[in-house]
């Protein structure tokens, strides 16, 4: 099935990587204090997550306003002690064995993705890549997956490209950019509370080079 593309594209956090929950839950305790809130290891989660789709809607359903929310959570987020806390999943090495175009398409905020990339080195498995702001639009917006195929050569010239992402965003993203989508789940259906379809679903992504996805 990887030869079948002439580009992937892929998100970061949680697909790649993932961070160790000591410092997740680390981070939400010290935003709660500046919030005055007592996150749950629920709802942090969730936030962490994105698992109820839009992480501002959820926030304003709990009664935090998420401009004060987001200020204090970078505020709270050391990049360096985020990358040093940051693992790479095994099944993803994948990526850097890639002779195909390969970009990078996330919401990780590039003060804290810069820093994982270089404590991991895999900066060179991308080609392009583009940290998701106001001004590029949030997944599942088509345009931040199209400034990259942009970026990367291939815009609507043909190519048969790809991009694979644990949220339901990335796999919306895909479809609206007219790509494929990959759904990886890496943290199960009961505790994200609903199935995400791709055109594709695995919970590895050493699945894909089983019959059934040829």
């Amino acid at each position: 099935m990887v030869s079948e593309y002439d580009f992937w594209l892929l998100d970061l956090d949680g697909t790649l990587v993932d961070v160790e929950w000591s410092y997740t839950r680390d981070v939400f305790d010290r935003v709660g204090d500046r919030l005055g809130y007592r996150f749950s290891d629920r709802e942090a989660e969730i936030i962490w997550n994105g698992l109820t789709g839009s992480r501002d809607h959820q926030l304003r359903e709990w009664g935090l306003d998420p401009g004060e929310f987001w200020e204090a959570f970078h505020a709270e987020e050391d990049p360096y002690v985020r990358a040093e806390q940051t693992f790479l999943h095994e099944d993803a090495e994948f990526v850097g064995d890639l002779e195909e175009p390969v970009g990078l398409v996330t919401h990780c905020q590039e003060f804290l993705c810069e820093p994982v990339l270089d404590e991991l080195g895999i900066r060179d498995w991308f080609d392009a890549r583009l940290c998701c702001t106001e001004e590029t639009g949030w997944k599942p917006d088509p345009t931040p997956v199209q400034r990259v195929m942009n970026d990367l050569g291939v815009g609507h010239n043909g190519h048969r490209g790809v991009l694979a992402g644990d949220g339901a965003c990335d796999v919306g993203a895909a479809w609206n950019a007219g790509l494929d989508a990959i759904h990886v789940e890496r943290i199960g259906h009961e505790r994200r509370g609903q199935c995400v379809l791709g055109d594709y679903r695995v919970r590895s992504f050493d699945e894909l080079d089983h019959p059934y996805f040829a």
